[in-house]
């Protein structure tokens, strides 16, 4: 079966050369118009193009602007394969020929520009051309490809959406699920990790209240700017003081608004946060403590009310099923080299992917795979200037079109191979 599945592999990524072409043009499209959570209708009509090109079964609007793509090819396993498709509200720095001038109205009703910035566009031009691979070669593997573009990953409600619009009812429960995501590595490199792979995150905002005065008249007032201020700096000390020092938590305060004018003290004032943690425990021991801090300041400063908190956001932690992992990984490290293929420690960013196995009740599987010039990295840091690699969500994230559009469309093939029956 192991010789089969290589023999498999080599036939079907042979086709990959003639492609770049093509797939380079489309991840390039797929940058200049990129296109907020929920609202990736362009993008989706373009993966759902390429689907039906291929000869899958194609479903589009599945948690509003998701698709599937269902390619049966008789008796065997089936393998879901996913890619997110939404970019951020960011305008981008890196002046390259496809930069993204796009803007757009974000769900507060705020325009902002729009950018490709964690490399979703990259996702989705990979597992466009897995999917036309592995549609050409039938003859060498069976079972059913379940193909799925995510809307709405940075807001964690896309793997949800598409979850409660009934993705495993209405097409398929696959028998595993496997995903990955560019990161600033180098180019060709595979990273992975068994187990719990990447952190919880929680984000929400907390609205503080006082009583606004003329600035000449502090004595009328209740400064609400103060009051959150002394939320912010007593903040920092949850990790310092309240979590173990082998537990990694982190609490980001992101946003801080109150106030219009210099000389107005205003009535309320808002603070938005995030929050990362490892372990379900600690993840609630941190959110009651910044829920105390926040309702002891305001009782502190006499506020006329307590704080009102509105949850943004919420992912779960990411957990790589081991078994699966290692079945998964051993592909990997036989296509591309144990030298490309190496384990990484867990990491603080989020994902909503875990969901998807959860909800099925499925093993699931998530890699990462690099998309910097070795080059480039090489240079800084021969210069001793690592620390200003543009990262996921930088407005100067920009990853290199090759290897890593290759690699990225190989690593969904074999890794899909080793869980497909060979013919």
């Amino acid at each position: 079966m192991l010789r089969k599945n290589l023999d498999a592999l080599t036939e079907i990524i042979a086709g990959l050369n003639a492609m770049r072409p093509d797939l380079a043009a489309f991840y390039q499209d797929l940058h200049r118009n990129p296109e907020l959570s929920m609202q990736e209708h362009r993008t989706a009509g373009k993966a759902a193009e390429r689907l039906r090109t291929a000869g899958y079964a194609v479903t589009a609007g599945v948690g509003k602007t998701g698709v599937v793509g269902i390619l049966d090819n008789g008796p065997g396993p089936t393998v879901m394969l996913r890619a997110d498709m939404d970019a951020l509200p960011l305008r981008e720095q890196t002046a390259l020929p496809y930069t993204s001038n796009a803007t757009a109205v974000d769900p507060d009703g705020e325009p902002v520009h729009v950018m490709h910035a964690c490399g979703h566009d990259i996702h989705v031009t990979c597992l466009s051309g897995a999917a036309a691979l592995f549609a050409r070669n039938r003859d060498r593997w069976a079972g059913r490809l379940m193909m799925v573009f995510q809307p709405a990953e940075e807001t964690a409600a896309g793997a949800k959406a598409m979850i409660d619009d009934g993705l495993f009812d209405r097409f398929a429960k696959p028998d595993v699920v496997l995903g990955q995501h560019v990161v600033p590595a180098p180019a060709g490199t595979i990273g992975w990790r068994s187990g719990t792979a990447m952190a919880a995150a929680d984000s929400f905002e907390i609205k503080l209240f006082g009583r606004g005065s003329h600035g000449s008249r502090p004595q009328s007032g209740i400064d609400p700017i103060v009051m959150a201020a002394s939320v912010v700096l007593r903040l920092q000390t949850i990790v310092a003081r309240e979590v173990a020092p082998d537990e990694q938590v982190v609490v980001t305060v992101g946003s801080l608004h109150s106030g219009t004018k210099e000389n107005i003290i205003p009535d309320h004032a808002s603070i938005k946060l995030n929050v990362r943690t490892f372990s379900p425990y600690v993840r609630q021991r941190v959110l009651d403590s910044i829920r105390r801090i926040a309702t002891a300041e305001a009782t502190a400063s006499n506020a006329p009310r307590p704080p009102e908190f509105r949850p943004l956001n919420q992912f779960p932690i990411l957990v790589n099923d081991p078994e699966a992992t290692g079945r998964t990984i051993n592909a990997l490290a036989r296509h591309f080299g144990d030298n490309r293929v190496i384990e990484r420690p867990a990491v603080n960013a989020s994902e909503d992917f875990g969901l998807f196995g959860t909800a099925a009740g499925v093993p699931s599987v998530f890699w990462t795979f690099g998309g910097m010039d070795p080059n480039y990295l090489k240079s800084l840091e021969q210069q001793g200037r690592l620390d200003e690699l543009p990262v996921n969500h930088s407005p100067l994230f920009a990853p290199a079109i090759e290897p890593t559009i290759s690699t990225g469309i190989e690593a969904l093939i074999a890794a899909a191979l080793t869980w497909l029956r060979p013919k």
